[in-house]
């Protein structure tokens, strides 16, 4: 009675930064769960890996080459999914970069690039799918923000104001779509081996300080993302809106 509820039968979703780390597991466990999936990244090599194993589910991979900064650019991979596909589900806003500057040596090229990775693109390819989704009344869209964006970090204060926002545009964007029928969710990962973190995780005094801070006492697996991923994309949550669950062994209760 329940557990199909958790099915992505027969959807079409989108994934952002899909060529590698959380993006690429997330594609691929929406594949798993029953999924065709479009995947977005500016690197084609990267792209054509993660379509292998969605494929591998006898899922539909659509390899879409794109710089989601660039607003023409996201424009036409969503309007080359819709056509091809007929159709757009489920939107995961997941392209995302860091720059750890502290704040006195923080440049404003940096500033403006992170945000516009992490921020703007978002807010962009959510216009483009929002229309979509408003003219079918329904859709899905899941931002993947940080416990940065919730609480202070020691460095990459620019990181952290792009995920606060998305969290808070989380909130606006389900708000203000739900009219149409469009559930809107944030996750926020705490430390995962990713290419993002690969250079950290090899600092055994840094690994330390993070699990110092992390009640479950060790770094999260991709696949650990996968299930949140998929609820929120499927109609287990279906009366949950601009809600962010962290996924952080327990981090945010504790501070660091």
């Amino acid at each position: 009675m329940y557990l199909p509820s958790f099915s992505l039968d027969g959807k079409i979703a989108i994934v952002t930064g899909a060529g590698r780390g959380i993006g690429q597991a997330i594609a691929i466990g929406f594949a798993e769960a029953g999924a065709d999936v479009a995947l977005l990244s500016r690197t084609e090599v990267d792209l054509k890996k993660t379509a292998a194993e969605v494929e591998r589910f006898g899922r539909k991979a659509y390899i879409i080459p794109c710089d989601v900064t660039k607003r023409d650019e996201v424009k036409n991979a969503i309007a080359l999914v819709a056509e091809e596909a007929g159709k757009i589900d489920i939107l995961v806003n997941n392209a995302g970069m860091n720059i750890r500057s502290r704040a006195l040596e923080a440049t404003d090229e940096e500033w403006q690039t992170i945000m516009d990775t992490n921020l703007k693109s978002a807010f962009m390819a959510s216009q483009e799918a929002g229309m979509y989704f408003k003219e079918q009344s329904g859709g899905r869209i899941i931002n993947i923000t940080s416990v940065g964006g919730h609480v202070a970090l020691r460095t990459g204060v620019v990181y952290a104001a792009t995920k606060a926002a998305l969290i808070q545009m989380t909130k606006v964007l389900a708000l203000e779509w739900g009219q149409y029928n469009v559930n809107i969710n944030a996750i926020g990962p705490w430390y995962f081996r990713t290419p993002l973190t690969k250079a950290l995780l090899e600092d055994e005094e840094y690994v330390n300080d993070i699990l110092a801070v992390t009640p479950l006492k060790r770094i999260g697996e991709l696949e650990e993302l996968v299930g949140p991923a998929v609820f929120f994309a499927s109609d287990a949550s279906k009366y949950i809106t601009g809600q962010t669950l962290f996924v952080d062994g327990g981090m945010t209760i504790h501070g660091f």
